[in-house]
């Protein structure tokens, strides 16, 4: 039932998205519809949606399921053949040409006018009243009216939207990435030389962006976005304990993650988790949080306290696990009922993570601390990984024709073999000593065997074969970087070696290990050494059918550069959970007045039609790729998500579509408006119409133009929607 009621949710979000969309296109036809009968153009049929008419209704003849077209002309041949003309004329007249239809399928519409279709210019008609008998100024009224009533509409919307309120994020800055451009600018105002107020921080407010008072977070998301290649955005913002406020001018640069220009900063996180809008929703967000270490916590509930003291943001959480030193936090979190749950959250060492080059030109993320990887394990087996023997806390001796795999390793090794049979070899601990158990593995046809990976960092110092090369992750795509060989790639050659002491320390995880190369990094770096030597104790992999032998150890040699230094002082702790299961902190974006909310409106139709001239700009330049555009696919996906944040959300969404179908429709494309704009500003240059054999070229081209962009937009937005 939870299933059903969650589905019918879903189902009841897209039609809501669709009839907006729908809605969008009617007003765009209405506008061409109402400009036809004002030019004095004969409308033959004004329809909402496309395909076969269900309904329609015709003055003279009234409603009909399905069309009353066949009627209507049977009538006209029937009065042409009266007694006399009059007669004729007197039907004619009686009986409106205008069918007025509803198809079977509503998402859109379209007007159809004497003399006049996009898909055939050689349709045309002498008639006084055709659209080739119009004056051409007047056909430009015509073809015009549906980008003016998407921008009226629109602007209407914004309206209406401004003054309900919009629940949305404000301009402040929650989290800095550390390397990224808005912590690394300086200021340009006087401040400039105090090495405090470099960069943007945590809790400034942004009063201005390139010299307009932003809205919401969301414009200084856009506003990087559209920047120009190697353009910078000017931000000021106003900083706690500083009267006078701070200007900064950023160069975006390209994201790994979004690969759109961005300056690394993310919203103001509030202390409150996601709610659940249905039983089934409540179920899967308890199961998803108790999964990653917060048991008997709900969507919805707030963090109140950790270890004792009051919290106030949700980067809180992130502050004090990084603080931590590896002990346990003491956590709070209450429902808005008062209901509180209490959790313990371990921290560990945090890890380097970079990325391994892969055989088909792609990179994968890889933890390790200073080339030493953890060995894969099964952290939480799921259903199709139980019926094939494997268990929770397994550690992979072998997977496919890899030994002891790191997580890289493993996914890979796992993804190649889709459709297939994978050996595989685990290790299972029985009591005090462990067991080897080999299995046969059948991985689905997405690559996958049914587990949530884990890492052996925290319960033994087992270690991968160090990768041969690491890339330095990095926020930015713009600035090229070498490739490094890792310190442990000379002095660990055979993965499923156990490391047993760090400089005669003896230890039993890897996380310990990090924590003693973490303490040479921060004595050599207090003495400005550019280098340090580590003594690894370390134990020869298991033998295959000796899991619990005793091997003979030697000691290696571990040389950390200046680099790895850096890299190693630089770590701090983690934990499964961080800031990242909050909400972002919200506020009610809403005009004070009518005229206020009119000023608002028209505002944004402004900003968001600029805002989409510019896009078009940026894809030519490349700094927004082809990808990021949506089709009808992600329109939808989109709206869905936004019914989530409540109706209002859905009626922007709706206003920003209107706005970005005027701006579409009016570009000098064939087909559209714009290109059938142009093709009559040509005819008013020449005093003739163009030849019809071109107009077919030009739409022909235009068919395969927009057809081609509507196919590639249509994959994109599936394979990201169902992540191919």
């Amino acid at each position: 039932m939870e299933t059903l009621l969650s589905f019918l949710g879903s189902v009841g979000d897209l039609l809501l998205v669709i009839l907006g969309f729908s809605l969008i296109v009617f007003l765009h036809e209405l506008g061409h519809f109402v400009a036809a009968r004002w030019a004095g153009i004969r409308v033959l049929a004004f329809a909402l949606g496309f395909g076969p008419a269900v309904v329609s209704f015709r003055k003279g003849l009234g409603w009909r399921r399905g069309s009353s077209e066949r009627e209507y002309h049977a009538l006209l041949t029937a009065a042409a053949a009266g007694p006399t003309a009059e007669v004729a004329r007197a039907a004619q007249h009686a009986v409106s040409p205008t069918e007025y239809r509803l198809n079977a399928l509503p998402f859109g519409g379209y007007v159809r006018m004497l003399g006049q279709d996009d898909l055939d210019p050689s349709a045309v008609s002498s008639a006084s009243d055709s659209y080739q008998s119009a004056p051409v100024w007047k056909r430009m009224i015509v073809i015009s009216a549906g980008v003016v009533a998407n921008i009226i509409s629109a602007a209407a919307m914004f309206v209406l939207v401004f003054m309900i309120g919009l629940r949305t994020e404000p301009a402040v800055i929650g989290d800095v990435q550390p390397g990224s451009p808005a912590a690394q600018t300086s200021p340009t105002t006087g401040a400039a030389g105090n090495a405090e107020n470099i960069g943007l921080k945590p809790g400034d407010v942004v009063t201005s962006i390139n010299g307009r008072a932003p809205n919401s977070f969301n414009d200084l998301v856009l506003a990087t976005a559209m920047a120009g290649r190697d353009e910078s955005v000017n931000v000021v913002v106003r900083r706690e304990g500083r009267v006078e406020p701070l200007e900064f001018n950023i160069t975006p640069r390209q994201s790994t993650v979004t690969k759109l220009l961005d300056i690394g900063v993310g919203p103001s996180l509030s202390t409150r988790l996601a709610s659940a809008r249905t039983p089934a929703e409540q179920r899967i967000g308890e199961e998803n949080l108790a999964r990653i270490g917060l048991p008997g916590v709900k969507p919805g509930m707030s963090l109140v306290s950790i270890d004792g003291r009051p919290v106030t943001s949700g980067h809180d959480l992130d502050d004090a696990i990084r603080s931590s030193r590896g002990r346990t936090l003491k956590l709070v979190f209450a429902s808005d009922s008062s209901e509180q749950v209490f959790i313990e959250l371990p921290t560990r060492p945090e890890f380097e993570s970079d990325l391994v080059p892969r055989g088909d030109d792609t990179v994968a993320p890889q933890r390790h601390v200073a080339g030493l990887a953890p060995v894969m394990m099964i952290r939480e087996a799921q259903a199709p990984a139980i019926e094939q023997g494997l268990r929770d806390g397994d550690i992979f001796a072998r997977l496919g024709t890899v030994e002891y795999p790191s997580t890289s390793q493993g996914m890979q090794e796992i993804k190649a073999a889709k459709n297939k049979t994978l050996p595989v070899v685990v290790l299972r601990r029985n009591g005090d000593s462990w067991e080897e158990v080999s299995l046969d593995v059948r991985v689905s046809s997405k690559g996958t065997i049914g587990f949530f990976v884990g890492e052996t960092e925290g319960d033994n110092a087992l270690v991968a074969l160090p990768p041969a090369l690491l890339t330095p992750a990095q926020t930015d795509l713009s600035t090229p970087v070498k490739p490094y060989r890792p310190a442990a790639a000379d002095a660990i050659f055979l993965p499923g070696t156990r490391i047993t002491a760090v400089n005669e320390i003896p230890v039993q995880t890897l996380g310990q290990v990090r924590e003693l190369l973490r303490t040479v990094a921060v004595s050599a770096l207090a003495e400005d050494q550019e280098q340090a030597t580590v003594s690894l104790t370390i134990e020869p992999p298991r033998r295959a059918g000796a899991p619990n032998d005793r091997r003979p150890t030697e000691t290696v040699r571990l040389e950390l550069d200046a680099p790895e230094l850096r890299r190693l002082f630089a770590l701090s702790w983690t934990a499964p959970v961080g800031s990242w299961i909050f909400e972002p902190t919200q506020f009610l974006l809403k005009a004070k007045n009518p005229v206020d909310a009119i000023h608002y409106g028209l505002d944004e139709t402004r900003r968001v039609m600029m805002t989409t001239y510019l896009t078009f700009a940026r894809l030519f330049e490349g700094t927004v790729k082809v990808e990021h555009l949506k089709g009808p696919v992600g329109i939808a996906h989109v709206g869905t998500r936004l019914v989530d944040r409540g109706m209002v959300w859905l009626l922007f969404f709706m206003a920003l579509i209107s706005v970005n179908l005027a701006v579409i429709n009016f570009l000098p494309l064939p087909i559209v408006d714009g290109g059938q704009f142009v093709l009559l500003v040509l005819e008013q240059v020449r005093g003739r119409p163009i030849p019809i054999p071109v107009q077919n070229a030009v739409t022909l081209a235009g068919l395969v133009m927009i057809g081609s962009v509507f196919l590639f937009v249509t994959f994109n937005d599936l394979r990201q929607l169902f992540g191919l």
